[in-house]
């Protein structure tokens, strides 16, 4: 039996230059700072991390080394895709030195980590906050996981390929997610889809596997399920996800980022329950 593995998932880090906050208000510079350090001091420490999208804020390469000044003090190997906010060519210069991210084209990659393979898929559309799989990567995404089907697998995508009553949102979905679907549903070997562009936890059966979103480093979109709910966050508590592999299971674990009190003992010295 195989040694568990456990893999971290960051998400919609919205990094910028200059010690600028983000729309005014967010400290998300700190935030993934935070995070990182969180992720460093955590016993066993994770394998490796994924970030699914929206790296930084406006796409531009200053933003980029930024984001790889922070990055750099990671204590464990990390993978990233694209989201809407970010600039597909200032991501692949600033990560030149990642060499499975292909030299042009979309930002499709396949990683073996462990037991476990990564699929990541590049949803970005230049200029707009959508996202898209077209009938290209979709039928590569299929040859991936027809080569390896006993393998377990993760695919990673920026936008969730299903609405989920966020309805500004929503409006700024997947195009193609009906079609991801039904490759997913032939590849039983799918253990998860990680996304990430919500900013919220959010969990959904999805081509017979289920679909974990990642919520944001910093900010939370606001929990407003109207229709004509508008385009709001919140300074809710940021997040990551923790996804450990053992016994042939994926175990997903939500960690809430910021300094807590504790941790405090159940028992006493003498095995009895505290009263």
């Amino acid at each position: 039996m195989s040694a568990p593995f456990l893999l971290a998932q960051l998400s919609d880090l919205h990094i910028k230059a200059g010690g600028r906050l983000s729309y005014g208000v967010v400290d998300t510079l700190g935030a993934l700072r935070l995070a990182v350090d969180r992720l460093n001091a955590l016993q066993p420490r994770p394998d490796a991390l994924v970030i699914t999208g929206d790296l930084v804020d406006f796409g531009t390469p200053e933003e980029y080394a930024t984001l790889r000044e922070v990055l750099a003090e990671l204590a464990m190997p990390f993978f990233v895709i694209p989201g809407n906010h970010d600039d597909r060519a200032a991501l692949r210069t600033a990560f030149a030195d990642h060499p499975y991210l292909p030299a042009r084209g979309t930002l499709d990659w396949r990683q073996d980590c462990g037991s476990l393979r990564l699929i990541g898929l590049d949803t970005h559309i230049p200029g707009e906050h959508g996202g898209r799989l077209d009938a290209a990567q979709l039928a590569w995404l299929d040859a991936q996981l027809s080569q390896a089907p006993d393998q377990p697998t993760l695919v990673l995508l920026h936008h969730p390929p299903f609405p989920v009553g966020i309805g500004h949102m929503d409006r700024i979905g997947l195009d193609g997610g009906a079609e991801l679907e039904a490759v997913i549903c032939r590849h039983p070997q799918v253990e998860r889809l990680l996304c990430g562009h919500l900013h919220r936890l959010i969990q959904r059966r999805f081509g017979g596997t289920l679909a974990c979103v990642c919520p944001g480093v910093s900010h939370q979109v606001d929990l407003d399920l109207r229709e004509a709910a508008p385009s709001r966050f919140r300074l809710e508590p940021p997040g990551l996800l923790l996804h450990r592999w053992a016994d042939e299971a994926l175990v997903t674990h939500h960690l809430p980022l910021g300094n807590y009190p504790g941790p405090y003992p159940f028992f006493a010295a003498d095995g009895q329950l505290l009263d």
